[in-house]
């Protein structure tokens, strides 16, 4: 590939990726995560996400009422622990449900070229 077409292939995997992480975020923090371990949990998922992409999306959830937060000052190092709410839950499994039936219609359109 061209570095022109490298760098196009690049802008569509991100935005793919992009739409990946709520869904990602919302079924990883069923239990409760802080966010450095949000991000390891992703990464070992093979969901590559920055810290500055992924605090403001936990921030944003949270003012849905997708996630709920709080904080934990018991160890010696407070940290702020993310849990998907019962409304998380049921939009998760609605997004999933999307992403099984897009999953679907893709290996559908590549049937159909072959």
């Amino acid at each position: 590939m061209s570095d022109d077409a490298d760098a196009v292939l690049g802008t569509h995997l991100q935005e793919l990726r992009r739409g990946s992480v709520v869904l990602a975020s919302l079924l990883a923090c069923r239990r409760p995560r802080y966010g450095y371990a949000l991000l390891t949990t992703l990464a070992e998922a093979g969901i590559t996400t920055e810290a500055n992409t992924l605090y403001p999306l936990l921030r944003r959830l949270e003012g849905q009422g997708l996630l709920t937060s709080t904080w934990r000052t018991e160890e010696p190092r407070p940290r702020k622990y993310y849990e998907t709410t019962e409304l998380g839950v049921q939009t998760a499994d609605r997004l999933h449900s999307e992403w099984l039936a897009l999953g679907a219609g893709y290996t559908d359109l590549r049937k159909a070229d072959t």
